[in-house]
C-alpha cells in the first residue's frame, strides 16, 4: 500500500498548478456566489462518511478516524462547523451528494473512471487494492475461475463491480455476484469471519485493520492494482471547492499534518501474522481478565489497553518471565529499574505494573516538548525499550539526514540504522540494536488495535445477547451459545493453518530478523 509520503511532491506540484487555474473560483478572490460562499455562509461543512475504525468511530466518547481528522480541519480551515452524517453503504453517499445533503463525501473511497464522470474527485492521500477474502479454513480459490454461484457477495456502490465486470467480460464469463442492499463492506467481512457467506471484496486497507480483530479473514487474491483514495463532492462546474481543497491539502502537507496523520492511522498497516493474532486474542480472553484491574489502576496518563500491550510485548502476560539478560515480571524491569522505582518484588504483578506505568510515565516526561502529544508515547516506548539516550541518537540522526526529529514517522525509519556502523559510529552514545525498538513499538501499535477493537466487539455482542435475554426471559444471557475463545470463532487451526501467512513477511515476534519496511 502506497501511503501520504509517496504523494507529497505529486500534491505539492499539482496542488501550484490547479490552484493558479482555479484560483479565480476561490471565494475571497471576489466571487460572490459559489459553493465555498455558500458553506461559508451557512457556517457549516456537511460531510457524509462510513463508520470504520480508519473513516470515522467513536472511541471512548471521542470521535475519530483519518476522514474524520481530516474533515474537522478542512472545516476549521474553512471557518466553519463541521456536521457529519454517517450512512450505511456506498450508494447512500452519492445520493447524498445527488440530494444536496452533503458538501462532500470523506469516507476512504477509491477514484476511478466511472465516478469522475459523475463527481468532482479530490486529491488523493493514499492507494489502496481492491482484494476478495475468505474465512481461513473454508476452500480457497486460486482464481475467480473458483467463484461458484450465489458465493460472492458484494456491498452496493462499491468499486470493484467495475472491475468485476470487465472481468467477467474478458476472462471469466461464468464469473457472478449478488448485491446485498442492506449491508455494508464492513457488516459484508463480518459475515464473512461467521460463516454466513463464502467471499467478498473491500479494500487492503479496510482488510488489514479488520484482521486484527477477526484473524479468520484471510485474502484469497488481489482483484485490482493500487488505486487512489479521494474525497469526491459534485460535479457541476463550480471549482471553488476543489480549489479549496488543493490548498488545504498542500497545508496539511507542507506543515507535516499530512505525516502524522499517515502515521497514526496507517502506520501499522503492514504484514499481518495470523498465528500471532490468533494467538493474542485467546490470551485476551483467558489471561487479560485477571490482570485488567491493574492496568486499569495504573494507567493513569494513557489508555489502560495500550498499557496492557505493552506487557504483552514484554512478556505476553507471563507474571514469571525471565529473560537471559535478568529482565523479569510481566513489564520486563530490570533489577536497577527496579530498585529505583521502589519495586521489590517484580515477579508480583501488581508491583511489576505500577513500576513499569511509573517508568513509562518517566520517560514520556523526558520526551522534548517539541513532540506532538499524541506522538511522545512512541518516543518514550523507545526509550523504554532501548534507552533515552539512544532515543536521542536516533532523534539526532534524523536530523542529520534532512527529517524531522519531532515526527515518530521520520525518527522510527532511523531507528534500525543505529546497529549500522558507519552511522553509530558518529552518534553520540554509539551502537544500539535499533531494528528491535522499531518492531518493538510496532508490536505493540498492532496488539493495541487489536485489543481496542477486540473488546468494543465484545461489549456489542454482550450487549446484543443481553437484548436478546430480555426478548425472551426464560434463557439466561450466560446460555447463549457463545463460540470457543469467546464471541469470535477462531475455525479450525491446523498445522497448515499455521504455515499460512496472509500477507505476512515475519511474525511479531519480539526479535523479528529485519525491521518490517513501513
Amino acid at each position: 500500500m502506497k501511503r501520504f509520503k509517496i504523494n507529497y511532491l505529486l500534491i505539492g506540484a499539482v496542488t501550484v498548478l490547479l490552484a493558479v487555474a482555479l484560483w479565480p473560483s476561490i471565494p475571497w478572490f471576489g466571487q460572490a456566489e459559489n459553493r465555498i460562499a455558500a458553506i461559508q455562509a451557512r457556517g457549516v461543512l456537511r460531510v457524509s462518511t462510513i463508520q470504520s475504525p480508519l473513516t470515522y468511530a467513536q472511541y471512548q466518547g471521542k470521535e475519530i478516524g483519518l476522514d474524520y481528522e481530516m474533515a474537522e480541519q478542512f472545516a476549521r480551515y474553512l471557518g466553519v462547523k463541521l456536521e457529519v452524517t454517517v450512512r450505511p453503504n456506498i450508494q447512500e453517499l452519492f445520493d447524498d451528494i445527488d440530494n444536496d445533503k452533503a458538501d462532500v463525501i470523506a469516507a476512504g473511497l477509491v477514484y476511478n473512471t466511472q465516478r469522475s464522470q459523475h463527481y468532482q474527485a479530490g486529491p488523493a492521500y493514499y492507494s489502496v487494492s481492491q482484494q476478495m477474502v475468505y474465512r481461513m479454513g473454508s476452500p480457497r480459490p486460486k482464481t475467480l475461475a473458483g467463484v461458484k454461484e450465489n458465493q460472492l457477495v458484494l456491498s452496493p456502490g462499491v468499486t470493484s463491480l467495475n472491475a468485476l465486470k470487465k472481468l467477467k467480460e474478458e476472462k471469466y464469463p461464468d464469473l457472478s455476484w449478488r448485491i446485498d442492499e442492506r449491508h455494508s463492506s464492513t457488516e459484508l467481512l463480518q459475515q464473512v469471519v461467521d460463516g454466513k457467506i463464502a467471499f467478498t471484496i473491500a479494500d487492503s486497507v479496510a482488510i488489514s485493520t479488520f484482521q486484527r480483530v477477526h484473524p479468520q479473514l484471510a485474502v484469497a487474491l488481489d482483484v485490482t492494482d493500487e488505486q487512489p483514495v479521494t474525497w469526491f463532492s459534485a460535479l457541476d462546474g463550480d471549482d471553488s471547492l476543489s480549489a479549496a481543497l488543493l490548498d488545504f491539502y498542500n497545508k496539511l502537507n507542507s506543515d507535516g499534518t499530512f505525516a502524522r496523520l499517515e502515521e497514526k492511522y496507517l502506520g501499522h498497516v503492514g504484514d499481518f501474522d495470523y498465528v500471532d493474532t490468533r494467538t493474542f486474542l485467546k490470551a485476551v480472553d483467558s489471561v487479560l481478565p485477571e490482570l485488567q484491574p491493574l492496568f486499569e489502576k495504573y494507567a493513569t496518563e494513557i489508555d489502560w489497553r495500550l498499557l496492557a500491550a505493552i506487557s504483552y510485548q514484554e512478556s505476553h502476560w507471563d507474571n514469571q518471565a525471565t529473560s537471559p539478560t535478568g529482565v523479569r515480571g510481566l513489564m520486563m524491569l530490570t533489577k536497577n529499574t527496579a530498585q529505583s522505582l521502589g519495586v521489590t518484588d517484580r515477579l508480583d504483578p501488581e508491583q511489576s505494573i505500577a513500576g513499569g506505568s511509573q517508568y513509562l510515565k518517566d520517560m514520556m516526561a523526558k520526551v522534548p516538548e517539541s513532540v506532538p502529544e499524541e506522538e511522545r508515547i512512541w518516543f518514550a516506548l523507545t526509550a523504554y525499550n532501548m534507552g533515552y539516550a539512544h532515543m536521542l541518537d536516533a532523534r539526532q540522526l534524523t536530523a542529520k539526514q534532512k527529517g524531522n526529529p519531532d515526527s515518530w514517522a521520520d525518527v522510527k525509519t532511523r531507528l534500525p540504522l543505529l546497529s549500522q556502523k558507519q552511522y553509530y559510529s558518529k552518534t553520540t552514545y554509539g551502537y544500539a540494536r535499533g531494528h528491535e525498538a522499531y518492531a518493538y513499538v510496532e508490536n505493540i501499535r498492532k496488539y493495541h488495535i487489536s485489543l481496542a477493537g477486540y473488546l468494543l466487539e465484545k461489549e456489542r455482542l454482550e450487549a446484543q445477547e443481553e437484548k436478546y435475554a430480555q426478548a425472551y426471559p426464560v434463557v439466561a444471557p450466560g446460555e447463549l451459545a457463545t463460540p470457543r475463545f469467546g464471541p469470535f470463532p477462531l475455525g479450525p487451526f491446523s498445522q497448515d493453518d499455521a504455515l499460512e501467512r496472509n500477507r505476512s513477511a515475519l511474525p511479531n515476534t519480539l526479535l523479528p530478523a529485519h525491521p518490517q519496511s513501513q
